[in-house]
C-alpha cells in the first residue's frame, strides 16, 4: 500500500462522520428499542416499519428526502439557518446525519433484540420489590443488554463507513470537508489512474467494516453465553 496515496483527510472525515453519526443515534435507539421490545401500543407496526424504512429505501431517495427537510430551502433547514445561523447541508454535520438516518434501522433492530434477550422476571421481581421503573431499567435492563447495545453500536459504524447516496444528496462532495472514504474512491474512480490509486482507500474501507462487525459479533456470541449459563 502506498501511504502517500492515501487521502487521510477522507479517512478522518469517514470516522469522524461515522462517531458523530452513532452518538447523535444512540439515546434514541436505546429508547425506541427498548419500547418495541417491552410496550404493545397501537401502531407499533407502523412505527417499526417507519424506523425500518431507509434499510429499503435507495440511500439517494433518503438523501433526497433530507434535502428537502433540512436543504436550505426546506422547513426545518431554512428555519434553522434563519434563526439560529446552522447550516446542516453541505457539511460535514449533514454527512454524519445521512449515515445516522441510514444506519438507524440497524441499530434500534439490535438493540430492540438486546431488551428481549432479558429475562423479563428480573425486571418483574424488582418491580414487585417496589423499584422505580427507570431505576430498574437503569439498574437491570440496560447493564444485560449492554453488549447488544454495544453491537449495535458498531453495526451502525460500519454502515456509515460506507454511505454514500444519502450523503451526496445531503452533503454533497466537497474535498476536505464532506468528501468521506467512499466519496474519495468514487472521485478517483473517475480520473485516470484513480482505479490503481484507490485501492488503499479501499482496503481501509474493508478493515474498518470487517472490524466492526468482528467486535460487534463477538460481543452477541459473549451476551448469548451470558443468557444460557
Amino acid at each position: 500500500m502506498n501511504v502517500s496515496s492515501i487521502d487521510f483527510v477522507a479517512v478522518r472525515l469517514s470516522l469522524q462522520v461515522a462517531l458523530t453519526a452513532v452518538l447523535v443515534s444512540l439515546p434514541s435507539a436505546i429508547a425506541l428499542g427498548y419500547i418495541l421490545a417491552k410496550h404493545r401500543f397501537r401502531g407499533k407496526f407502523f412505527v417499526q416499519n417507519l424506523i425500518d424504512l431507509p434499510l429499503v429505501l435507495p440511500p439517494v431517495v433518503t438523501g433526497y428526502f433530507l434535502l428537502v427537510v433540512l436543504g436550505p430551502k426546506g422547513p426545518v433547514g431554512s428555519f434553522l439557518e434563519s434563526t439560529f445561523h446552522v447550516r446542516l447541508a453541505f457539511n460535514w454535520f449533514g454527512a454524519a446525519l445521512a449515515s445516522a438516518v441510514v444506519s438507524y434501522p440497524l441499530m434500534v433492530r439490535s438493540i430492540r433484540s438486546a431488551f428481549l434477550s432479558i429475562d423479563p422476571r428480573l425486571e418483574l421481581v424488582s418491580q414487585t420489590l417496589g423499584v422505580a421503573p427507570w431505576r430498574t431499567f437503569l439498574r437491570i435492563s440496560l447493564p444485560l443488554s449492554a453488549n447488544g447495545i454495544i453491537a449495535g453500536c458498531l453495526l451502525a459504524f460500519a454502515r456509515s463507513i460506507g454511505e454514500f447516496g444519502a450523503t451526496i444528496m445531503i452533503a454533497g462532495d466537497i474535498p476536505g470537508q464532506t468528501r468521506t472514504i467512499p466519496l474519495a474512491i468514487y472521485s478517483l474512480s473517475n480520473t485516470i489512474g484513480g482505479i490503481e490509486s484507490g485501492w488503499p482507500l479501499v482496503l481501509i474501507a474493508v478493515l474498518l467494516s470487517s472490524l466492526s462487525l468482528l467486535l460487534g459479533e463477538l460481543l452477541e456470541r459473549q451476551s448469548g453465553r451470558y443468557e444460557h449459563s
